[in-house]
C-alpha cells in the first residue's frame, strides 16, 4: 500500500461491496444520510465511529492503516 488510507473511501466501497445503501448506514449509526455522505469525504474519523462501522459491515477497517504502517516500515 503506498498511499496512506482515505477511511471514508474504503467505509464507501466496502459498503458497496457489500450491496448496502447509505440510507442502511446511516440508520445503523443513528445520523442522518448527509452525515453518511460526509464521513465519506473524510480521510480520518475517530475510533469509536470506526469501531462501530467495521463492526456493522464485519470488516476490520483498523487493518488497512496496520497494514500501510507495516509497510512504511519496511521502506
Amino acid at each position: 500500500m503506498d498511499e496512506e488510507p482515505h477511511i471514508g473511501k474504503l467505509i464507501k466501497e466496502e459498503l458497496a461491496r457489500q450491496g448496502r445503501s447509505i440510507t442502511w448506514l446511516a440508520k445503523q449509526l443513528g445520523y442522518s444520510r448527509q452525515y453518511a455522505y460526509k464521513i465519506f469525504r473524510r480521510k480520518w474519523i475517530y475510533t469509536d465511529l470506526l469501531l462501530k462501522i467495521s463492526d456493522l459491515l464485519d470488516h476490520d477497517f483498523f487493518k488497512c492503516f496496520s497494514d500501510y504502517r507495516n509497510s512504511r516500515k519496511q521502506e
